[in-house]
């Protein structure tokens, strides 16, 4: 199953490909990237014009819209592929393999574009932005950046979860009253790692067995799956959706609510741009349109936004983020602890 490709196993694949790929783009773009002028957002328009056209891979269905935005404002032709995030990350793997440069910017996962990074598929990029953003959505390499925020919480059907019964801690889930109710997403490895090390691996790896002896857990794959199933009440109880997916149900009438249970994890989506780009001043247009305009786009459409400008549900809340590198060099053991403690996935 293609989901359960670790990221190592990806990453080994781009090593492959790096050796086609390691050459910079032209100088001009090059100086465009880093550049810091004043005059940096003119200088790039004229730049991004010229070329015409942007191609960008992306994981986010509702992406389209600020695509759609940006192409609007500049007259900028864009196409677009969507996929999911390990998909993503092969496809560009293989074009680069076979010396296909057509993407030009990828808005993915941070392990899936750290992946990226690693092996010298994409560039450093500076926008005058990054001094609007949260802490650690601009990494030291700056190969990637922040864009959103994809914050696991719990979710319940408000009329299968009574609201005296709504837990306030991961240790109410012990109660027998939670006996089958209780699902997860089939592969957040992540999430349960960076839980498990923000609790205290012995103090949660004890807990979440001994929730999964008393009262079970089931596995769905996919995060809109399992808010659809939520709000039908097949699953009363869910530990990790994504923020935004309870609330898009809400508003078409669903009986759901979201529920953050300390400690909050969550995992940075970025964007990146291609070291081999062929419209790579269209790519870094486009990149801080996305950490400016787009971030309200985005936000509007109950994405949890990056940019301090701009308040989240999440503001002033300690989100602990997931560590990306630690995303792909413990991913075989995150997986194997997610299975162990929790049960097998389908």
């Amino acid at each position: 199953m293609l989901k359960r490709k670790t990221l190592k196993v990806l990453a080994a694949a781009v090593a492959a490909a790096a050796c086609h790929t390691l050459a910079p783009m032209a100088q001009a773009a090059e100086d465009l990237a880093t550049y810091q002028g004043s005059d940096r957002h003119e200088r790039l328009v004229e730049a991004a014009k010229k070329e015409g056209e942007l191609t960008v891979y992306h994981a986010y269905p509702k992406l389209t819209v600020a695509i759609d935005a940006f192409s609007k404002k500049y007259g900028i032709k864009v196409k677009n592929w969507r996929a999911g995030s390990e998909a993503l990350l092969q496809r560009i793997v293989s074009e680069a393999r076979g010396g296909r440069h057509d993407v030009d910017i990828v808005q993915n996962n941070a392990p899936e574009n750290e992946a990226l990074h690693r092996e010298g598929l994409s560039r450093p990029v500076w926008s005058p932005h990054f001094s609007d953003l949260r802490a650690k959505a601009v990494p030291g390499h700056q190969a990637w950046v922040g864009l959103t925020m994809d914050v696991w919480t719990a979710a319940y059907n408000t009329e299968k979860v009574k609201a005296d019964d709504v837990p306030k801690r991961y240790e109410d889930l012990l109660d027998p009253k939670w006996k089958n109710k209780l699902g997860v997403e089939a592969f957040n490895f992540a999430w349960f790692g960076t839980l498990l090390q923000t609790m205290g691996e012995e103090k949660g790896r004890k807990l979440f067995s001994d929730i999964v002896s008393a009262n079970g857990m089931s596995f769905r794959k996919g995060h809109s799956l399992l808010t659809s199933l939520v709000a039908s009440g097949e699953v009363p109880l869910a530990l990790t959706v994504y923020s935004w997916n309870p609330e898009q149900l809400k508003t078409k009438g669903a009986p759901i609510e979201g529920l953050a249970l300390d400690p909050v994890i969550g995992q940075f989506s970025t964007l990146a741009v291609l070291n081999q780009a062929p419209h790579p001043n269209a790519a870094l247009l486009f990149y801080d349109f996305m950490l400016d305009e787009g971030q309200k786009i985005l936000a509007d459409m109950d994405y949890v936004v990056v940019t301090e400008k701009i308040k989240t549900p999440f503001t002033g809340v300690v989100v602990t983020m997931v560590d990306p590198g630690q995303a792909l060099d413990r991913q075989d053991e995150w997986m194997k602890s997610f299975e162990q403690v929790l049960g097998k996935t389908p």
